[in-house]
């Protein structure tokens, strides 16, 4: 199945990637001795990657189709820069064997599989007949030319419920609903299909038996297209929306005896490929022990960091050591120590069903630590959007063993500093520190099991702190811009006067909050709010532009971050933990009036309008579906009510807050 693979001697390698794939690949690269060319759209023209690189060429607008999955635009700009070899990273075109195959008619080296590898496993009902065929095991399913709700309701009955109703060719959890009775089975092809049309340009489903709280564990390979060997497993359980989150290596529930089977299975999935570059042979176990072929991942995985850990191999290296025509070392090299855990940083929110976040990072700060390792894709300044999956980072933490890789990884969260888009920080902390975690108890199910409610952490007394810190450094930059009148702001002389202060909304709630001095370091500061009024009296110790000292009542020297965002401040404590401040704001007469109506969460694409004005709709029925990085949102009627006004139309791109549909009562006694 593999064409042969022959020395080749690389010079310059063009990652068609972005964000932090393709600055962790550009690092082998540099190390390797190979000069790097990155490609940019218009949103990533100031992106870190593109700075990094030795040359850089625009490729198209921010949406992916007219850039990052331009097959043309990348293979223009690999021809402009003199090019010998593309590197895909993961996304985007990695798993697309038209892509790999235009690459080598160009006379360029894809870093990666054949095409004829990648075809094979991107066909999952192909994969799954393969694998069937070499006694890989896998699981009882339906995966037939026969597309129709008939068929697979008759299918459907034969496997039995619960059941999986998946993309055959996609990954990544798009398109994919488990269902658990026959009735749901309709509305879960259709969705599925569409999704797995819009996300892969293939509406074909595959059925398969759902294990109920299975383990997702996945064995990484590499071959030179003769030989393959394994660098042992993963374990990729905690997930949201069948997307990993947190990773580590070795798995907690894998024994001996379960690693030798599980490498042997995927050693046999890479042969039966004849298996070229860096791959990974996806399993699901069930709790029983026993264990089924899922997938191949024909490319790099977000989560290679983890093996790179406890084997200390460099993965992209053995990738270019391939695509170089040098053979795999031998099975006996590879070696593993230790443990390791990676977390993804998205900016998305947890407490809100994990919908994405966007907007400019204001502040970011990555932990410096023994043993710890940040792949990020952003610093300061960068812009999230709506076109691009919402991953900010990764951090690996490793050590000695699981326990002191997940004590090493809760303290590089805690000092991983990042204010802007609302991340998942908080969440993967408390994932960290639960009993289940450090039982090594996981699943797929292990949110839903243990945090469906999430909410951020309250602690009044931090929230209270970060909040004088952000204004008592507020008010000092303000005395800074007014050198020659310096009382002019309230408690910042030791002169008597009255105190003074300012206004502030947290959370929409409004504050106010009053300090005059005590001396010229101390000051009393009032807040009062919510029917509640408390005062502490604070020395400022340290006023370094962003960084802010203070010392409490209590004796306690505090250290603070407080950024300037417009009209916000941002303020972080050592914890990590942020508090966003504004001014407050007049009430949206437009988002009032669409009250029980749609409003756009988020900046993103309208999928699909659900309703016409004049329908009467029923609490819960869908109103609007909308698209952003990578994830559709159903918005649907908080009450029963009649459509009023449309105010979009499908395919347009719409900013958060932006009405798009209201909703009003419908006649006296149909409402």
């Amino acid at each position: 199945m593999q064409s042969e693979t022959t020395a080749r001697r690389l010079e310059k390698v063009l990652v068609a990637n972005r964000g932090e794939i393709a600055r962790r690949i550009m690092r082998t690269c540099r190390d390797y001795g190979l000069l790097t060319v990155a490609v940019f759209s218009d949103a990533d023209a100031d992106a870190p990657h593109v700075a990094e690189a030795d040359e850089a060429v625009r490729i198209g607008p921010a949406p992916a189709a007219g850039s990052y999955l331009d097959v043309g635009a990348l293979l223009a700009a690999a021809e402009a820069t003199g090019a010998d070899a593309i590197h895909p990273g993961y996304g985007f075109l990695a798993e697309n064997a038209d892509f790999a195959a235009a690459v080598e008619a160009a006379g360029l080296v894809f870093v990666g599989p054949t095409p004829e590898t990648i075809r094979a496993m991107g066909d999952k009902a192909a994969a799954r007949a393969l694998m069937a065929s070499r006694g890989v095991p896998v699981a009882p399913g339906y995966a037939g030319e026969d597309q129709s709700v008939e068929r697979f309701a008759t299918e459907a009955e034969a496997i039995g419920y619960p059941l999986l109703v998946k993309a055959a060719a996609g990954g990544g959890g798009k398109g994919m609903r488990i269902v658990r009775a026959a009735e749901a089975l309709p509305g879960a092809i259709e969705e599925a299909q569409r999704l797995a049309q819009s996300g892969f340009g293939d509406p074909t489903l595959i059925l398969e038996t759902y294990i109920e709280r299975p383990r997702h564990i996945e064995v990484q390979i590499v071959g030179d297209g003769a030989r393959v060997i394994h660098c042992f497993e993963r374990e990729c359980s905690v997930q949201r929306r069948f997307q990993k989150i947190i990773e580590e290596a070795p798995s907690p529930a894998v024994d001996e005896a379960l690693r030798a089977e599980l490498c042997a299975a995927a050693l046999t999935a890479g042969e039966a490929l004849g298996y070229r570059g860096a791959g990974t042979v996806e399993f699901i176990v069930a709790p029983d022990g026993g264990f089924f072929f899922l997938e191949v991942n024909t490319r790099l995985q977000v989560e290679h960091p983890v093996t790179e850990r406890i084997t200390g191999l460099d993965l992209v290296a053995m990738q270019l050591d391939v695509a170089s025509g040098r053979p795999v070392p031998p099975q006996e090299a590879i070696t593993r120590a230790g443990h390791a855990i990676e977390c993804r940083i998205y900016a998305e929110d947890p407490a809100d069903g994990f919908l994405p976040s966007t907007g400019a990072i204001v502040d970011w700060q990555a932990p410096e630590m023994a043993d710890v390792r940040v792949d990020a894709g952003v610093e300061r300044g960068s812009v999230v959007g709506i076109h691009y999956d919402p991953m900010l980072a990764k951090v690996i933490a490793g050590g000695a063993d699981r326990d002191r890789a997940t004590r090493r990884m809760i303290g590089a969260l805690r000092r991983l500093g990042v204010q802007g888009p609302t991340t998942n920080r908080d969440f993967l902390l408390a994932v960290l520190r639960h009993p289940a975690w450090a039982a090594g108890e996981l699943s797929t199910h292990f949110i839903v099991d243990h945090l469906p409610d999430w909410a951020p952490p309250d602690d009044p007394l931090a929230r209270r702190r970060r909040l004088i810190a952000a204004a008592l450094s507020d008010a000092a930059g303000r005395v800074a811009r007014r050198p020659l009148m310096p009382a002019i702001r309230a408690g910042w002389t030791n002169n008597p006067f009255p105190p003074l202060g300012d206004a502030w909304a947290v959370d929409g709630r409004s504050l106010r909050l009053a300090y005059h001095a005590v001396d010229q370091r101390r000051f009393a500061v009032t807040i009062e709010g919510d029917g509640h009024t408390e005062t502490e009296e604070v020395a400022i110790e340290a006023l370094d532009g962003p960084r802010v000292a203070l010392r409490f009542a209590d004796g306690v020297v505090r250290r603070f971050t407080v950024v300037a965002d417009g009209a916000r401040r941002r303020v972080r404590d050592l914890d990590g933990a942020s508090l966003c401040i504004e001014a407050p704001r007049f009430p949206d007469a437009e988002a009032d009036a669409a009250e029980g109506g749609a409003v756009a969460p988020m900046p993103g694409k309208v999928v699909r309008v659900c309703v016409a004005v004049g329908e009467a709709v029923a609490a819960g029925a869908p109103l609007v579906i909308l698209e952003a990085m990578k994830m559709e949102q159903t918005l649907t009627a908080p009450a029963d009510g009649v459509v009023t006004a449309i105010r979009v139309s499908e395919g347009a791109v719409v900013d958060a807050g932006a009405v798009l549909v209201e909703l009003g009562e419908g006649p006296e006694g149909d409402a």
